[in-house]
C-alpha cells in the first residue's frame, strides 16, 4: 500500500454527505453554516475574523508542561497557530502535509482538529520527539492514529505521495542558515541551557547551505514537488520570517513568494503573525539601527492547476 493509497481512503471533500458538521453542533455555534462551503467547516461568524491580515501568535507559555518537548527544537512552530490555519483551509477528515514537520506541531494540530496529518522530518531525533509528542500530548484523541511521521529527506519522500492526494500543505521551513549565527538570544536562551542551536549537521539539511540563492533554489525545488500531490485549487500556507545577514536585511518572505509564482502556486494573501511575547535584545546599540524582529509572515498560496 502506498502513502497515497492510505490517504485516498479518507472521505472525498467534494462529497456533500461526507464528514459534514452535525446539525446540532452547528446550532451551538455562532453564525450560519453554508452547505455550499467546500473549504472548511466554519460558520459565517467563524469564517470572517480569520480573514484579518494580522494575528497575535499564541503559544503555551514557558511554564506549560507540554513545552518540555517543544523547547528541544531551536525553532518550534506553535501548534495553536497551525490549528487555526488547518481549521480554515480544511474539513474534518482531510489530509494535511508538513514537509518540514520538526517536532510535530502540525501533527498535534491535526490530531486535535480531526485531520489526517503527514509530517516529513530529516533529523531522526526530532522525528522521534514528534512521535512522542503526539502520543503523550494528545493521547486521548481518536485521530492520534491518523498522524504519520516519515523520517527522511522531503525531496525523495514527497515523490512517494499519490497525485492529488493532499487537501492542504502547511509548514515553517528553515530560514536559511540563520541558526548558525549566535546572537544574544541564542547565547542566553539556548546555549546556556544546553539546547540545540541548529537543526542538524546533515549536509543535505537546508539550514546548512551557505549561499542564500542556492538555499532559495533548493527550497523552491521542494515546494515544486508539492504541486503534484496537492489537489487543484487547494491551498498551501508557509510560515517564514525575514532576517538579517550581517548588516543586510533579507526579505525572505518576498523572495520566496516570487520563486513560487512560476510553479503555479499563486499568492492569495499575506498574514503578519505578531510575536508579542518575544524578548527585546540590544541589537546595534549604541551604534546603528538593528531591528528586533517580532513578527513572522504566513504566505497563503493556492495551487492554480486544473
Amino acid at each position: 500500500m502506498t502513502l497515497g493509497q492510505k490517504q485516498n481512503n479518507s472521505p472525498e471533500t467534494n462529497d456533500p454527505t461526507s464528514e459534514e458538521v452535525p446539525e446540532n453542533a452547528l446550532n451551538e455555534r455562532k453564525g450560519k453554516y453554508d452547505p455550499r462551503n467546500k473549504l472548511n467547516d466554519l460558520t459565517s461568524s467563524e469564517w470572517i475574523p480569520e480573514t484579518i491580515s494580522v494575528w497575535n501568535q499564541k503559544g503555551l507559555g514557558a511554564k506549560h508542561p507540554d513545552v518540555k518537548i517543544e523547547k528541544q527544537h531551536p525553532a518550534p512552530f506553535s501548534f495553536t497557530d497551525v490549528a487555526r490555519l488547518i481549521r480554515f483551509f480544511t474539513k474534518r477528515g482531510n489530509v494535511v502535509l508538513d514537509p518540514f514537520v520538526g517536532i510535530g506541531s502540525t501533527l498535534k494540530a491535526c490530531a486535535l482538529e480531526g485531520r489526517r496529518g503527514i509530517g516529513i522530518e530529516l533529523n531522526p531525533n526530532y522525528a522521534k520527539l514528534a512521535r512522542e509528542r503526539i502520543e503523550t500530548e494528545v493521547e486521548s484523541f481518536e485521530s492520534v492514529e491518523d498522524q504519520t511521521v516519515l523520517e527522511g529527506d522531503s525531496r525523495t519522500i514527497i515523490d512517494q505521495l499519490d497525485d492529488n492526494s493532499l487537501d492542504f500543505i502547511v509548514t515553517s521551513p528553515p530560514y536559511w542558515n540563520i541558526l548558525h549565527k549566535e546572537d544574544h538570544k541564542v547565547k542566553q536562551e539556548r546555549k546556556a541551557h544546553n539546547l540545540d542551536t541548529k537543526y542538524s549537521d546533515n549536509e543535505v539539511d537546508l539550514g546548512n547551505i551557505d549561499d542564500y540563492n542556492t538555499f532559495l533554489d533548493e527550497l523552491t525545488a521542494i515546494f515544486a514537488k508539492c504541486v503534484r500531490p496537492l489537489k487543484p485549487k487547494k491551498y498551501m500556507a508557509i510560515v517564514v520570517s525575514d532576517f538579517r545577514d550581517k548588516s543586510k536585511y533579507i526579505m525572505f518572505h518576498a523572495d520566496l513568494a516570487r520563486k513560487l509564482e512560476p510553479l503555479g502556486l499563486e499568492m492569495r494573501g499575506l498574514k503578519v503573525l505578531y510575536q508579542r511575547h518575544k524578548r527585546i535584545f540590544p541589537y546595534g546599540y549604541p551604534y546603528a539601527y538593528v531591528p528586533n524582529i517580532h513578527n513572522q509572515y504566513i504566505l497563503i498560496l493556492q495551487n492554480a492547476k486544473n
